[in-house]
């Protein structure tokens, strides 16, 4: 209600920072200006860019039997070696 009541007030906020809309103390929503979206949707597109080149890198990537062998404790063991 207090965000109808002050929507341009909201507005004009937005365009300074994120403006976070709650519903009974729980957070609904944000108002973003449109630089702040785009700049949301930039880094979005280059997460999925990074992730999708990524998963073609390790399928070229051939592993070694041994290397498929290892566990979390023998890479912290040898990274740890090199230390």
């Amino acid at each position: 209600m207090e965000a109808q009541n002050h929507f341009g007030e909201l507005i004009d906020r937005s365009q300074r920072e994120p403006v976070e809309v709650t519903r009974r103390g729980r957070t609904v929503a944000y108002v973003v200006s449109p630089h702040d979206m785009q700049e949301l949707s930039d880094l979005r597109k280059r997460r999925e860019e990074a992730a999708l080149w990524y998963s073609a890198y390790r399928r070229q990537v051939e592993v070694s039997p041994e290397a498929s062998a290892l566990t979390d404790q023998d890479v912290d063991r040898l990274v740890h070696e090199l230390r």
